[in-house]
Formats: C-alpha cells, structure tokens, sequence
C-alpha cells in the first residue's frame, strides 16, 4: 500500500460526497482522487485513477453499485470497494458480497469506523460494520441455508479459481486455464482468502474440498 490511500468517492447525492469529501481530505494519509455520481462513471473514474478504496453507493441512477462492484472485481481486482448505503437488508447485503464488495458500511458509521474500514481493506483485508457483521454470522449459522450453493459471498470468478485450487492447480496453471494474469489470479485469491476468513491456499483448499468442489483432483 502507497504512504496515502487513494479513494474515490461513488454516489450519486452530492450533498454526501461533499461531506464525505470534506471529512476524508482533513485526514493525512488519505487522498480522495475522484469522485462518481453513478456506476457507470464510478468504472470509468476508477480506470483512470486507479484508487486503493472505491465507497460506492448501492442507488445509483443507470448501471447501480451492484453492477459496477461485480465489474470492477473483474477489471480491476486490486481495488477494494466498500459498499457505503443506507440499505442494510440481507438481499443488498449479500448481492454486494457476490459482487465482490471488501466492505459493506451503513451511511450512518461514525469517522472512526469509516476510516478504519477505508485503511482495512486498502491492506488486502475486509471489514463490515457491527449490523452487518450479525446479519453475517445469523445467515451462515441458520440450518435452513444449508442447502444453497457454497460460498454465496465470492463472485464466479472466484468460485472457478477456488475450484481449480480444490483441484490442486497452482497459481500459473490458473492463470492460463482462465486466460489471465498472475497478478490477477493472486488478486482473486487474497479476495477468497479475506472472504472465507482463512490463512493460505492450504486452508481455503480444505475448505473448498470440503464443500464438494475439486471433485476431480487426484485424492
């Protein structure tokens, strides 16, 4: 991570992105170096300056926070979006983490949070507010979920690199089974890895094993 973090600032009322703004400028180490008033314009922006952390709101006028999270995970994988929205439903909750959202964070965090989700998920991590974080822990707990796919919360292209870890691929064949870079594939690995909460590729092999992917891999 660069000595300041570089944010970009995606919602559509323009009243909160001057506060946002305004509140994140008096911050040393943190840069806003855009600002976004739809999805759409929030992909653009975020070619073109490369931030560390995009907020992104969820209600936004043509291609919505949603569609651009899930583009900018395949775009740009090492940029970390933290959902930023009034919406705390499971729904929107877990449609931002199938999309690839590092974070999910009620408008109404306070400074301290805010920045500390911004700094967590510019290092690699995630973060998500208190209420957030319940709504997690019931969802994975209730025994009624049981049955749906493994792994909601990781994007498809995550789930196919996951698959071929369970399988036993290394990070070059990956890369070439999917046609992508390396740095990507390590991209959408740490992504799995700060998802499922685990360590290292060993972990998050068990895990997807365990889950029924690699059916194909050597015992």
């Amino acid at each position: 991570m660069a000595d300041n973090v570089r944010v970009l600032i995606a919602d559509d009322h323009k009243l909160f992105r001057e506060g946002l703004k305004a509140l994140l400028s008096s911050i040393p180490d943190v840069e806003v170096v855009g600002e976004a008033a739809s999805g759409g314009e929030a992909i653009d922006q975020v070619m073109a300056t490369r931030p560390d952390v995009v907020l992104m709101d969820i209600q936004m006028p043509g291609q919505n926070g949603i569609e651009a999270t899930r583009a900018l995970a395949e775009a740009a994988p090492e940029v970390g979006v933290i959902v930023v929205t009034m919406l705390e439903d499971d729904d929107s909750v877990f449609a931002a983490m199938r999309a690839g959202a590092r974070g999910y964070l009620l408008k109404g965090a306070g400074q301290a949070e805010m920045l500390r989700g911004i700094r967590t998920v510019a290092e690699g991590g995630a973060l998500f507010g208190p209420g957030v974080a319940e709504r997690l822990v019931g969802y994975f707990t209730d025994p009624r979920r049981k049955r749906e796919p493994a792994f909601p919360e990781l994007t498809e292209r995550e789930l196919e690199v996951l698959e071929l870890v369970a399988r036993g691929s290394n990070k070059q064949a990956i890369a070439e089974e999917l046609v992508i870079s390396s740095k990507t594939v390590s991209n959408h690995l740490s992504n799995i890895y700060n998802k499922l909460q685990v360590a290292d590729r060993a972990e998050a092999m068990l895990r997807a094993r365990q889950a029924g992917l690699g059916k194909d891999a050597p015992p």
